[in-house]
């Protein structure tokens, strides 16, 4: 049974949570440790500026147990925005819940508010098959485009 969740927009006080879940998924994802205070004053700086994005949290009896991040990206071919969901993490105890697409489905929402959106873009390891089946069992489609980065 799908314990009660709320999904909201992160504030200042969530921040330590974020940074603690950007931890833990760089380290289940990559094995690579994040620098704390780099996290902690990157994380800072998107809460404090929506023109950089927004943090949506699922909270249960106002603990913190899942986040994902949305960001833009303009596209002139589209004359739209598309919003990048990233730093997604559900602490392990909530996981298979269906709490990600809780999130999701507020993300879809909050988008249909605006009059720009025009489609949604996420990153996910190529390894992590559960994720990928997740989004695939959403809507989402595995994109034709390779990443590159320096």
């Amino acid at each position: 049974m799908l314990k009660t969740i709320k999904i909201r927009v992160a504030t200042h006080s969530d921040v330590g949570a974020l940074v603690k879940f950007n931890q833990l998924m760089a380290w289940e994802t990559e094995q690579k440790e994040l620098d704390q205070d780099t996290l902690s004053k990157g994380v800072s700086a998107l809460v404090s500026d929506e023109n950089k994005g927004f943090y949506l949290v699922a909270e249960q009896n106002d603990q913190v147990v899942g986040s994902l991040m949305v960001t833009t990206e303009w596209s002139d071919w589209r004359n739209g925005v598309f919003w990048w969901i990233q730093s997604v993490y559900i602490t392990p105890d909530y996981r298979r819940q269906g709490i990600y697409g809780q999130l999701y489905a507020q993300v879809k929402a909050l988008a249909a508010q605006q009059q720009d959106v025009c489609g949604f873009r996420l990153y996910v390891e190529k390894e992590n098959s559960i994720a990928q089946k997740t989004y695939e069992s959403l809507g989402m489609q595995e994109s034709h485009y390779l990443m590159y980065e320096e």
